[in-house]
């Protein structure tokens, strides 16, 4: 009997599928507890049943037929054929059971956030390429909620929960590569209207941490919901799915698949995890590579301090490294019933996900989607970022690299500038054969950085397009250079081919520096008094919005990333004990 995994999966109905063919009993498929059925076992009632019927068992038969036989005669391979048959139909009947029982409790353990807490202003659907084929964006988030088993794995007894932990994962269209972007969790953003626990929705608030909107609402379970549509506005990438687990799943998940590989540079000891302790305590990490599972895996993920700077930029790149290790482990390991399920059991139990992973069918497949993707071909990178000057302890994502970060997304493209298939980025924009030959010009000389420091200056900005969250998104980004915007609105005609800079008498120097905020914007002089920000399709396009409903905007080439970016980027396959720290004391 040779065993196949439907990875449909689970041919529609969640159970383990087997075809009897060589006659082998399997006794490596899932249990209902995520263990194994039993080969046969010798002795016992129904071998002395066997024995006094004439029918022999295992070993020399006690009388009557010979083992195996007939009276005396030469054993006949049919019968033993059929006597597999029947065995192998039974362990059938104990493995489908087993399926489906395993099945319904992962549908138990699965806990989802109502979908009327998502935002009804939201970036539009990605589209499929030329082969049907679409992008799937997700976003992780790993919680430190101390409810429940949690306050034992997370120390403290701070209530409410946070999200110290949010990568948004872009799956390439082609599902052989991804990228995942990490968000800082102390980054300065604009956190949108959320639905509260009580029904109601919150205000839109400015300049808050990342990671308190999770915290929305503060409730011991926290808000993924919130920190989606946060992620969705900062983007403007549509999030398909949220994949939220706490502490104790992480744990679990940890121990399913046996530990994880990870490394330090230096020893790591209690008073680095709890800086209350009044002593340096004992050795809780050595120095070097190591293996972690449930709680100490935990704590190595978490761990800020004893190690460079102390800032959560070095945790994160020791998130990025264990994501990967950790990743590498189960592909190493086989995307089989026997990895996945254990797997997905442990992480269930502390999960919450987006309606459109509600079923362990669906989890599971989306799993499974992602089997193709080679490990070099799975990247981390982390939002450009500088430390805030006008907020102490906070960051600020860096203009308009970041933009540049989303809109490489939007155009599924990867961080290198190319198509998931390793095309150039628009063949239109190399030079034509018969210019191959011809002797190259003198490089410009590079062009000194635009003034976008917009202190002082007051922007109102319109929509001059049909496409939603356009105006908001460019006042983030007038925000983030120090403008201040005096008014959000849709433009008398949202009809606007291309951004406007429009500006009043003596303003011509201060308008200029929106332009420069804004590439491919113009100015243009105005009687009325002020500056005017009107943004047109072309912003449009670039920033993930169609012209028209149902519209698909024309594809657009994102400017390069600056390679300070890109040289930080971490493949899941990279030496574990590479860049995993920040800043000085690493």
């Amino acid at each position: 009997m040779s065993g196949q995994w439907d990875e449909s999966p689970y041919r529609g109905d969640g159970q383990w599928h087997d075809d009897a063919t060589d006659g082998a009993v399997r006794t490596d498929q899932p249990g209902t507890g995520g263990g194994s059925v039993p080969a046969p076992r010798t002795g016992g009632r129904a071998e002395a049943r066997r024995a006094a019927q004439g029918r022999g068992g295992h070993g020399k038969s006690g009388g009557g037929r010979a083992a195996g036989g007939g009276r005396g005669r030469k054993p006949q391979r049919n019968n033993r054929k059929k006597y597999v048959a029947w065995t192998a139909a039974g362990a059938m009947v104990l493995i489908v059971a087993a399926g489906g029982a395993l099945y319904l409790k992962l549908n138990g353990n699965i806990k989802t956030f109502d979908s009327d807490a998502i935002s009804a202003d939201r970036p539009p659907e990605t589209q499929a390429d030329a082969n049907g084929n679409k992008p799937v964006n997700v976003l992780l988030i790993g919680s430190d909620s101390r409810s429940g088993n949690n306050s034992d794995l997370g120390g403290g007894d701070e209530g409410g929960a946070r999200s110290d932990t949010t990568i948004l994962l872009h799956v390439y269209a082609d599902h052989k590569h991804a990228v995942g972007i990490s968000i800082p969790r102390d980054a300065l953003v604009t956190v949108p209207s959320c639905k509260l626990p009580n029904g109601k929705w919150s205000k839109e608030l400015t300049n808050q941490m990342f990671n308190s909107a999770f915290s929305t609402g503060n409730s011991e379970e926290g808000n993924p919901a919130c920190t989606q549509n946060t992620v969705e506005k900062l983007t403007g990438i549509r999030v398909d799915h949220t994949i939220e687990v706490n502490f104790e799943g992480f744990a679990a998940m940890t121990a399913a698949v046996n530990g994880v590989d990870v490394c330090l540079p230096n020893a790591i000891y209690e008073n680095d995890l709890n800086e209350k302790l009044p002593k340096k305590g004992a050795e809780v990490f050595k120095k070097g590579q190591q293996t972690v599972q449930g709680k100490q895996a935990l704590d190595y993920v978490r761990l800020r301090h004893g190690i460079g700077d102390g800032s959560d930029i070095g945790r994160m790149k020791r998130q990025q490294a264990f994501m990967g290790s950790l990743i590498s482990k189960v592909k190493k390991q086989g995307l089989s019933p026997t990895t996945l399920l254990p797997l997905a059991d442990a992480a269930t139990k502390s999960m919450t996900v987006d309606p459109d992973l509600s079923t362990a069918d669906k989890l599971l497949s989306f799993a499974l989607s992602m089997k193709n993707i080679d490990m070099h071909d799975l990247k981390f990178i982390t939002a450009p970022w500088v430390f805030s000057t006008t907020h102490t302890g906070r960051i600020e994502l860096v203009h308009p690299a970041v933009d540049n970060l989303w809109a490489t997304l939007k155009a599924d493209r990867t961080i290198d500038g190319q198509d998931a298939t390793g095309q150039q980025p628009d063949a239109a924009a190399s030079p034509a054969a018969d210019q191959a030959s011809a002797p190259a010009a003198p490089a410009p000389a590079p062009a000194p950085a635009a003034d976008t420091d917009g202190a002082g200056i007051k922007v109102a900005v319109y929509n001059g397009t049909t496409a939603p969250g356009m105006a908001g998104k460019a006042s983030e980004a007038l925000k983030a250079s120090n403008f201040t915007v005096t008014k959000v609105a849709t433009a008398s005609s949202t009809n606007h081919s291309s951004t406007v800079v429009e500006y009043g008498p003596g303003m011509k120097a201060k308008a200029d520096k929106v332009v420069a905020l804004f590439p491919g914007s113009t100015a243009a002089a105005s009687s009325a008094a002020g500056i005017s920000l009107v943004l047109g399709k072309d912003y449009a396009a670039a920033n993930g919005g169609g012209t028209t409903p149902g519209a698909t905007a024309a594809p657009t080439v994102p400017a390069p990333l600056p390679s300070s970016v890109t040289a930080e980027a971490r493949s899941a396959d990279d030496d574990i004990c590479a860049n995993t720290t920040y800043g000085a004391g690493g």
